[in-house]
């Protein structure tokens, strides 16, 4: 599969209504489903990639309902809702790796929005120092790791193959 199906608007592509069927279906794949809903500026590079898509205050959870294409707009409701809302587009790209759609839409040039199913966020701890032993268990080594001022202690189980990356990844 090609890492992104994109529809453009006007486009001379002679895949382009094809792609469109093919995000018309993903677009009503998500019916029930909880989605997160993006919307960020555009740079003035036009490099979507430098985008930030970390969570931000007004970014949205929630499942989206009766999502439906018709003719290129896009249609849904959110739930305990009657009201239909929808965008047209001039673009949508969707990312067949990380499945996510990111919509164009005709009316604000500079914004595009990103659909898709929400991703895993990693709770991060940072420990500086830590107290640590080690042990083994037959192949799998054990390492504990301890921050008595956070009151935290963590249990890893290292294969001989994460114990190899590990040492690949530490310098000298």
């Amino acid at each position: 599969m090609q890492p992104k199906i994109i529809w453009q608007q006007n486009s001379d592509n002679p895949e382009n209504g094809g792609n469109l069927a093919k995000i018309s279906k993903l677009w009503e794949s998500f019916n029930n489903k909880k989605v997160a809903w993006r919307q960020r500026l555009i740079p003035q590079s036009d490099n979507i990639s430098a985008i930030d898509w970390e969570a931000q205050r007004f970014d949205e959870i929630f499942k989206l309902q009766t999502p439906q294409v018709r003719g290129i707009t896009l249609y849904w409701r959110k739930p305990d809702s009657d009201q239909e809302r929808s965008t047209t587009p001039h673009k949508l790209e969707f990312d067949t790796q990380s499945l996510q759609l990111y919509i164009y839409p005709q009316s604000q040039k500079d914004i595009v929005f990103r659909v898709g199913i929400p991703e895993v966020v990693y709770q991060k701890i940072e420990i500086t120092n830590p107290q640590w032993e080690s042990s083994s268990t037959g192949e799998n080594q054990i390492l504990i790791v301890r921050d008595k001022q956070q009151q935290l202690e963590v249990k890893l189980t290292l294969s001989q193959d994460n114990i190899a990356q590990l040492k690949e990844q530490l310098p000298d």
